[in-house]
């Protein structure tokens, strides 16, 4: 792997690392979940050899930090956040976008204020659960996540979460874990360390966000939208293609799973690499 040029970046009320690669036009990559910069070693290099690669930690994740560590988050913040990166690092170009998850979210709101600064997205499994015609039950299930939260602490609401997360009718058990490539292996600690505010900040308020669907629909001709193979009737691929239907555009299946990025890097990079060539 090679070894990114890092940086810091002031923006309002935060402090942010990232970590550039390569040459050509920017790719910003914006990670979701509890994941930073470092989700995308897998990919990052070999993106690198067309694209200036661009990664960083969102806000309050791993080293970038917040001026108030209690602050409450909020989608069109951190989507100001990834503006303000491309302003650093392609002033005066328009850029491609890679936003997962969470970080999909931030990337739609990105798009829908500043469409001028970029030239292609491609939003992977964006958990938009508001477009969704059952919204009321997620709602129900965010309330019953933070006051697990409140009552019995971390694990226990990620049980309630992940049960949320699961395919309609899946009463099944946790799933045999999958046997991640050593970089991925080697991140857990760090994953670990993210997931209070993930669990506490990110996921209220990421998963109450309502894109404004018109807005995106205008934008479609370089909007891509994208879930994982693996991921049929889970939460977030049923929100990512109810709004692919909304907009009318094609639904583009990657490989594995809402973490194929992690789980299958080669296979995910090609497409990514294909998708912003299309």
């Amino acid at each position: 792997m090679t070894a990114p040029t890092t940086g810091t970046l002031r923006t309002n009320g935060a402090t942010l690392h990232y970590e550039v690669r390569g040459q050509g036009p920017l790719l910003l990559l914006i990670p979701g979940g509890t994941g930073g910069a470092a989700a995308f070693d897998g990919i990052a290099d070999d993106l690198a050899a067309t694209y200036t690669v661009a990664t960083y930690d969102p806000r309050g994740m791993s080293r970038s930090t917040l001026d108030d560590p209690g602050a409450g988050q909020h989608v069109a913040e951190h989507a100001d956040d990834a503006f303000r990166m491309l302003e650093l690092l392609s002033p005066h170009e328009p850029a491609r976008v890679f936003g997962s998850s969470s970080g999909a979210i931030s990337a739609l709101h990105l798009l829908t204020t500043h469409p001028d600064r970029i030239e292609r997205l491609v939003a992977h499994e964006p958990p938009v659960v508001e477009v969704l015609p059952d919204a009321p039950e997620h709602r129900a299930l965010l309330a019953r996540v933070q006051e697990t939260l409140r009552a019995e602490g971390l694990m226990p609401a990620m049980t309630v979460f992940a049960a949320g997360l699961k395919k309609d009718g899946d009463t099944a058990g946790p799933k045999a874990p999958t046997t991640l490539p050593p970089q991925a292996a080697a991140r857990a600690e760090q994953t670990m360390a993210n997931l209070p505010y993930f669990v506490g900040r990110i996921v209220p308020s990421f998963m109450a966000y309502a894109p404004d669907t018109q807005r995106l629909q205008a934008l479609s001709d370089r909007l891509v939208l994208a879930c994982g193979q693996d991921s049929h009737g889970e939460l977030p691929y049923r929100a990512a293609a109810f709004l692919a239907e909304r907009l009318s555009v094609d639904l583009l299946h990657y490989p594995g799973g809402h973490t194929g990025l992690t789980t299958h890097p080669a296979a995910f990079g090609e497409l990514l690499r294909k998708s912003f060539r299309a």
